[in-house]
């Protein structure tokens, strides 16, 4: 629940993590260099949280942002599986975004401004957003 405890990162979690770094999916991709990599604030790809991966986390922000593929919402586990992650992963903190690979093909730029507005927001101490330049 709070914002200093330590992240665990288990190892063998970080060796799935450099290979899911290597083989991102298309719209990986598209968030991470048309985006998130040049983000002002820095965002890291793959990032291990406990023996989970994260596909976008920001540690300033304690944000995290995932992608979601059809695979999350065809059977009730997956739903039940990123319901206890996102839930496991928020003890820390970290508030947890989610958006569809449709979201990402549709609507890019909105997904953009809804990160930019959540990072701002929880880059400030007294909640208010201030936008970056």
């Amino acid at each position: 629940m709070s914002k200093d405890k330590p992240i665990p990162r288990q190892k063998q979690s970080r060796n799935n993590a450099r290979t899911l770094r290597k083989n991102p999916t298309k719209e990986e991709n598209h968030l991470w260099y048309d985006f998130l990599r040049s983000y002002p604030i820095r965002f890291h790809r793959q990032y291990v949280i406990e023996s989970y991966i994260v596909d976008f986390f920001c540690p300033k922000a304690r944000l995290v942002i995932e992608l979601d593929g059809n695979q999350h919402y065809e059977k009730d586990s997956a739903v039940c599986y990123d319901f206890n992650r996102t839930k496991e992963i928020e003890k820390y903190g970290i508030m947890v975004l989610r958006y569809t690979n449709l979201d990402i093909h549709r609507r890019f730029r909105q997904v953009c401004e809804d990160i930019d507005n959540h990072v701002q927001e929880r880059m400030q101490p007294s909640g208010a957003a201030r936008h970056l330049p």
